[in-house]
């Protein structure tokens, strides 16, 4: 298994875009940091992207993400690195994209519900992350699929609160 390093983060694309530009680098809790990466983020573009704006960023965002969560998983050598956030990114955005407008508690909740999904790993997450575990194309979708079951829990849990 290879630790990302800065050097790593700029030797591919591949590798920039699945850590999240850097934001997975942190030893401790990089799937945290890179969710609190996406919301900044989200935070600043929100007012700037329209709905198109955010399905065609989110949708381009995953094709880009499954192959950079691909290669890298590959160089990394670790089927499903927790270093590697655009997982986190692109589900975290697609929460707070259908939940907006919201207020700040209301992207807290949203957060501290994907967070506690996200890692908990239970129902259609545990299903998602050991189903599609591997190296190559299946492995890279499986990076992807559990964050977005969270992401799908997170919203029904808040749908549900709204209701």
């Amino acid at each position: 298994m290879i630790r990302p390093t800065w050097a790593f983060l700029f030797a591919h694309p591949a590798h920039f875009i699945a850590l999240g530009a850097g934001s997975g680098l942190p030893r401790f809790a990089p799937g945290t940091a890179g969710t609190l990466w996406a919301w900044v983020v989200f935070v600043l573009l929100q007012p700037r992207l329209p709905d198109l704006g955010w399905a065609l960023l989110i949708g381009v965002g995953t094709l880009v993400g499954w192959w950079a969560s691909t290669v890298t998983a590959q160089h990394m050598r670790i089927a499903d690195s927790g270093h590697i956030v655009v997982d986190e990114i692109l589900a975290f955005w697609l929460v707070l994209w259908l939940v907006s407008p919201t207020s700040f508690w209301g992207q807290l909740y949203a957060f501290v519900l994907f967070r506690l999904f996200d890692a908990v790993k239970i129902g259609p997450m545990a299903w998602a992350d050991q189903r599609f575990k591997g190296f190559g194309p299946r492995g890279g979708f499986g990076i992807l699929l559990d964050d977005f079951a969270a992401a799908g829990c997170t919203l029904l849990v808040i749908a549900a609160w709204r209701f």
